[in-house]
């Protein structure tokens, strides 16, 4: 792999204007974005933030070394080369790409985007590719699999930032592989970090209540999705090829949108675009049919324009994963020409996703699961999953985090009310606001749909006392399951990050409910208040 470049070989392609001179063009030994981690040699590219503006660090790169600077503002003087550019943060995923010479150029790339399903779809793409005999690799926010390499990204990551998004695809590069299924979110995709990864597929989950916090409205959030299928369509010839397709979920309230926008792209950009549409009706290219739930997971018929697929299994439980099933499996046949029967034996080898509709046994009367579901319509259909799984009472514990879309907080709490038997409202990252007013809003939106507290909802802000606590409601034949954690591996208490694993913490709370060994219940600051 490349250890060091020229700077003016980094803009040797570099898309977008800039300004300044090169000096003597020193060589690069790396594109770094924090100005504590700069070694001697390396680019900083100065970008402004929410909580600092990485021009003020200029000095500080430059005494430990930086060979040279992208920033946005005008700057003289510098004893350093300085390069001027009008947005650094779209600038570095430019400049990490060549440093890295230009991975995504030499890899079939499949975008996944969505408000949920996105890790789903991901994994059962990359098992469908390796059911095909293709050389893949994965990058979503569960895990990062490199060749024979597993990485753990569970730890409150959302996409990687540009340089180590093109570090990953730069090792799959050395590492022989030659298509990367790219989970992509709206954070990625509206801070330009996966702007140069060269996008050959572009699929879409759904676009659902989320991330308003950043985003403003549901449209922004919609519009960032869709750059997805803009990059698209920016997307350069491969010597490979170019599939150039994008998948959509015909059953969305995006669709329309994204439809519409796929075709001006088409027209407009890059004639040689595609779509496929799937969903759960015949109206979609690609749709389900004679749906089966058992408690093994999903049966059902995948049909196409010219094939069909009787009882595809897959292992993942809910309506709302035969969707993801589709997508990836859209992506699959139609994008890169795998077989439909290999590719339903993909969807059939995947086990499961870490913290997603995950059991939890120690020998209980009653089904413990923990689940990732943290927006709205992610805790709906999982609730509606869970009533599907049990005859008994549904038991949902969950919370709403800190400075993120504080209307979440009603939604969910509504949502639950109107789905569960009893919720639990507790802690889910509250950081620096206070963990009793978000329990106070939820405990609004619960009550608004008939909710009364101490009888169909309660509040227990220690999230280990509130799993205890579910468990000790629990009867025989019902369901309890932790909501919006997953597989995340730590939450955030003011500004600092306690280890926290919500299914180490169920079976902490199942041993110490059924009297048997078990792990320690993790450690958080609200233990014995």
């Amino acid at each position: 792999m490349t250890t060091q470049k020229l700077l003016s070989d980094l803009f040797a392609e570099f898309p977008l204007a800039y300004s300044g001179d090169f000096g003597g063009d020193p060589p690069v030994g790396g594109v770094v974005i924090d100005s504590r981690k700069i070694r001697p040699g390396d680019l900083f590219i100065a970008m402004p933030g929410g909580s600092a503006d990485g021009h003020k660090f200029i000095p500080a790169a430059i005494a430990q070394g930086a060979a040279a600077i992208v920033g946005q503002e005008q700057i003289d003087g510098l004893a350093v080369p300085y390069i001027r550019v009008e947005n650094a943060r779209r600038a570095v995923t430019y400049l990490a790409s060549a440093f890295r010479d230009y991975p995504g150029k030499k890899l079939t790339v499949i975008g996944v985007t969505g408000t949920d399903g996105k890790t789903t779809t991901s994994n059962l793409l990359y098992h469908i590719l390796i059911a095909a005999g293709i050389k893949a690799g994965i990058i979503s926010t569960v895990n990062a699999v490199i060749g024979g390499e597993e990485l753990d990204t569970g730890f409150h990551v959302t996409t990687p930032d540009a340089p180590d998004v093109q570090l990953y695809l730069a090792k799959m590069v050395a590492a022989g592989l030659t298509h990367v299924v790219l989970e992509t979110t709206s954070h990625g995709l509206s801070q330009f970090r996966a702007d140069a990864s060269q996008y050959d597929i572009a699929v879409v989950t759904n676009i659902t209540h989320e991330h308003l916090d950043e985003h403003g409205s549901y449209e922004n959030y919609r519009a960032a999705k869709g750059r997805l299928f803009e990059l698209l369509a920016e997307t350069l010839e491969k010597v490979q090829g170019n599939p150039r397709l994008a998948v959509l979920n015909r059953d969305d309230i995006s669709y329309p949108f994204l439809d519409a926008l796929v075709q001006s792209n088409a027209r407009t950009r890059q004639p040689g675009i595609e779509r496929v549409c799937y969903g759960l009706s015949s109206d979609a290219d690609i749709y389900a049919g004679n749906i089966r739930y058992e408690p093994s997971g999903l049966v059902f018929d995948i049909c196409g324009r010219d094939f069909e697929v009787r009882a595809a299994r897959s292992n993942l439980v809910g309506a709302y994963n035969v969707s993801n099933c589709l997508a990836a499996f859209s992506a699959a046949v139609v994008g890169l020409g795998i077989d439909p029967q290999v590719a339903a034996r993909g969807i059939a080898a995947l086990p499961g996703i870490p913290g997603r509709m995950e059991r939890i046994d120690l020998g209980q009367n009653f089904s413990a699961i923990v689940d990732f579901a943290h927006t709205p319509n992610a805790l709906k259909v999982t609730l509606e999953t869970a009533r599907q799984m049990t005859s008994g009472r549904v038991i949902a514990v969950f919370g709403s985090a800190g400075l993120r879309d504080r209307e979440k907080r009603r939604m969910m709490a509504e949502t639950a009310a109107q789905l569960a038997d009893i919720s639990v409202l507790t802690a889910e990252d509250p950081r620096t606001e206070s963990l009793d007013g978000i329990l106070d809003e939820m405990a609004t939106g619960a009550k608004s749909q008939g909710g009364r507290e101490g009888k169909s909802f309660y509040c227990v802000p220690d999230r280990g006392e509130a799993i205890r606590f579910a468990l000790r409601l629990a009867r025989p034949g019902d369901l309890l399951v932790s909501c919006g954690k997953g597989h995340e591996q730590s939450m955030c208490f003011g500004t600092t990050e306690y280890l926290w694993d919500d299914r180490t913490a169920m079976r902490a709370a199942l041993a110490e409910f059924l009297g048997v060994e078990g792990p320690q219940m993790p450690y958080l600051p609200t233990q014995g208040k």
